[in-house]
């Protein structure tokens, strides 16, 4: 390849075919001089396949696990179909201790109410999807490595 290794592929192949096209040229009228023909045999072309562009693979939608649960909001605003839940507690005054952390932490942090099960849900983050939902979680465990608490974060899917 030569000269073309320090090119791209794709101009590679019209650069071969161009000077492949010169040589059989120069080759041929080389071949007609020495033999006395007039006309050159003809050369037949492969044709070129164009390079085209692999589209961005899109990922997969996620199969991470989501609890359902029927939650009212306690505190906080912008509850989404799918959240982030980092704590779970028995105690309103538990929960809301760690929502005022999350907030701190620039989170806009929820407090939501499970009645069935008596449990107050701390919510990092809500979303629309569930994969914005799976990528949020595992973004804030990778952000908190050290807090084993953290690492236990789930998804929510709220039911009415």
């Amino acid at each position: 390849m030569g000269l073309c290794a320090a090119l791209a592929f794709s101009s590679c192949k019209s650069s071969e075919s161009a000077y492949k096209k010169a040589y059989e040229k120069a080759k041929q009228q080389e071949l007609a001089e020495a033999g006395g023909q007039t006309e050159a045999p003809a050369v037949e072309e492969a044709p070129v396949a164009a390079v085209t562009p692999v589209a961005p693979v899109t990922p997969p939608v996620s199969n991470a696990p989501v609890r359902e649960e029927k939650v009212e909001l306690v505190s906080g605003d912008g509850l989404k179909a799918y959240s982030v839940v980092c704590g779970s507690f028995g105690v309103k005054a538990n929960a809301d201790g760690l929502k005022d952390f999350l907030d701190r932490e620039g989170y806009n942090a929820k407090v939501v109410y499970n009645a069935e099960r008596n449990m107050y849900r701390v919510v990092a983050e809500s979303f629309d999807t569930r994969d914005a939902a799976a990528a949020a979680r595992d973004s804030f465990k990778a952000k908190y490595p050290n807090r084993e608490d953290f690492q236990g974060a789930w998804l929510l899917y709220r039911v009415y």
